[in-house]
């Protein structure tokens, strides 16, 4: 089985949901982004996404637009974002890492060149947010042929005719958009969650992850009742942008980490 199948099965047995956490590969800079990636295993995170920088994030509101902006003054790329990976695998060889981004940077990079890269750095997936199924020959059909993972988005408004078009070739786990919006904006009622789960379960047996606006323990916790795994980012990516030192960054990140992690891990409880 992958890392990320491995995962969800290992948490399924234990009954609890998986934190996923994302932040953006060299955000502030490349050495502070790093001791962030490689702490987030310690500090409660099951399957990390790592944002690939691009200029125009259309996904995402301000925080990991901005985020995105300081990586890429930073001179973050795509290659060095693979290094990241790189270097994370030296210590940690279980936690999944999935990349998460924009088709231009990979397009521009050359598709089998990036496939073999992420391979040989120990990628386990792909998000591709602006890929759609209709140009799965693109990259998710060479990409899955190689054992990568490609991870779809569904939304609020991908319908019962639209689902299977967009779960065809869907592989990893689903990540389910909770709200109408970019990443950041404001949270899902847990009713509305709770019934966007059930309807997903019935088009797939993937392991549905549910984000966007999840910001608080209480928050991740109340996910982690209904759904397979919870996804944090633009929280954790408020600390890197308010942190005054690198130190006072990946304290901040990890220390909101282990409080989301505890909050995860008590959810089922009782």
């Amino acid at each position: 089985m992958s890392r990320l199948q491995t995962r969800f099965a290992e948490l399924k047995q234990q009954n609890r949901a998986a934190l996923v956490t994302f932040i953006t590969g060299g955000d502030p800079d490349y050495d502070t982004s790093l001791a962030i990636l490689k702490g987030l295993p310690k500090a409660g995170a099951d399957v990390i996404e790592l944002g690939m920088p691009f200029t125009d994030p259309m996904a995402d509101g301000p925080a990991i637009q901005l985020a995105n902006i300081r990586a890429l003054n930073a001179k973050q790329n795509l290659a060095k974002t693979l290094q990241m990976v790189s270097e994370f695998r030296v210590e940690n060889n279980t936690t999944p890492v999935v990349l998460m981004g924009y088709y231009n940077p990979i397009h521009a990079y050359g598709i089998e060149r990036f496939i073999a890269a992420a391979n040989e750095a120990g990628v386990d997936g792909l998000i591709v947010v602006d890929l759609p199924p209709e140009h799965n020959d693109e990259l998710c059909d060479p990409a899955q042929a190689a054992g990568l993972d490609f991870i779809r988005l569904t939304t609020p408004t991908t319908d019962d005719v639209r689902l299977p078009t967009v779960l065809n070739g869907s592989s990893g786990f689903v990540y389910y958009v909770s709200v109408a919006g970019v990443t950041g904006a404001g949270a899902a009622t847990t009713e509305h969650v709770k019934g966007a789960i059930e309807r997903l379960r019935r088009h797939t047996d993937l392991p549905i992850s549910v984000g966007f606006g999840i910001r608080t323990p209480e928050q991740a916790a109340a996910i982690a009742r209904l759904a397979d795994g919870v996804v944090v980012g633009s929280a954790l990516i408020d600390h890197i942008a308010s942190a005054k030192t690198p130190d006072e960054a990946i304290t901040g990140v990890l220390t909101l980490c282990s409080a989301l992690s505890e909050g995860v891990r008590k959810a089922r409880l009782g």
